[in-house]
């Protein structure tokens, strides 16, 4: 491969950092279905995978012409975070890429359609806060919309002062590559969890995380 050196490395978070998505997404089913909207544990992958909470509400108003209840969020999020606190762990390979972009002065951040208090409960359970300060997390929460559209990761290019072309984004899901591709960013999908097909658009492809570096060239 021809050797690419980027200037800037964005990860989304859930699911390619930490594996949280298999946690998240049988909770979230479980509790739609409890609400009396029946959802499987695929349906939600489908769906709402790589996605922020307000398209849960968006989606359901847009099937069933009812709102959510007014603490649907705070709920949620308590569930999922004691689950994150009692099983999450990170993805293998993860911490020693990271490891690897310091040693190699390759700047790095993430950007996930998680709130911020999220992203930092998986990281003090997983040990990945390590390698994280507030000044290279970015949320859907920082931004008007999320994934699939492209304000999160120009808002993560901008901040870190690189220009969306020299970006490369990894990600695991339909909704982030989608996201990548309207930034004008390139992104690389992890197929840990998600085939390639629906990955479709990426520039490549990992199915593990230590498969990384090499394929971006380091």
């Amino acid at each position: 491969m021809r050797y690419e050196r980027y200037e800037l490395v964005i990860f989304d978070n859930d699911g390619v950092l930490v594996d949280s998505e298999p946690l998240a997404n049988t909770i979230l089913a479980g509790y739609l279905t409890e609400l009396g909207h029946p959802t499987s544990y695929e349906d939600s992958l489908r769906d709402y995978m790589g996605s922020a909470v307000h398209r849960v509400h968006d989606l359901v108003h847009e099937r069933t012409g009812l709102r959510l209840p007014e603490d649907f969020d705070e709920t949620l999020h308590a569930r999922t975070f004691a689950a994150f606190e009692r099983e999450l762990e990170p993805v293998p390979g993860a911490a020693d890429v990271l490891k690897r972009l310091v040693a190699e002065g390759v700047p790095y951040c993430l950007a996930s359609s998680g709130s911020h208090r999220r992203i930092r409960v998986g990281h003090r359970k997983t040990g990945l806060d390590a390698w994280f300060r507030d000044e290279n997390i970015f949320s859907s929460e920082d931004v008007g919309r999320g994934k699939p559209a492209p304000d999160l990761f120009l808002h993560a290019a901008a901040r870190m002062g690189v220009a969306p072309e020299r970006c490369v984004v990894v990600e695991d899901s339909r909704l982030g590559v989608e996201a990548a591709l309207a930034a004008g960013m390139d992104v690389y999908g992890f197929t840990a969890m998600t085939p390639r097909e629906k990955l479709a658009g990426a520039k490549g492809y990992v199915d593990r995380m230590e498969d990384l570096l090499p394929t971006l060239g380091l």
